[in-house]
């Protein structure tokens, strides 16, 4: 018991820099490769795994406008699609994790 209230008073000290949080976040949109990759295969472009893994090669980062471009130049995209996957955003996006989250057996 002694080990989890230590681990508690040390979380309890510490503190999120949110504006570097955000800051990170913004220039790191490949973070956003799940939700592209799935919405590439549902509307049957091929290799989709390839084609962002050929995008972000040889670069740290993705910044928005970079990702944003790899978006319009996706063929066989419809543009709603295109749309909605520009508006997502690595600081919004979380996927499945609520979901998951909430499906956690507590031990």
């Amino acid at each position: 018991m002694q080990a989890y209230q230590s681990l508690e008073k040390g979380l309890s000290r510490v503190a999120v820099n949110k504006a570097k949080l955000g800051d990170e976040l913004e220039q790191h949109y490949e973070l956003l490769a799940e939700p592209v990759q799935t919405v590439m295969r549902k509307y049957d472009i091929p290799n989709p795994y390839e084609k962002l893994k050929d995008f972000t090669r040889g670069k740290a980062s993705v910044n928005k406008s970079e990702f944003q471009e790899f978006i319009d130049k996706l063929d066989g995209l419809p543009e709603s699609e295109k749309k909605r996957l520009k508006e997502l955003s690595p600081q919004t996006y979380t996927g499945f994790a609520a979901k998951l989250a909430k499906d956690v057996v507590k031990f």
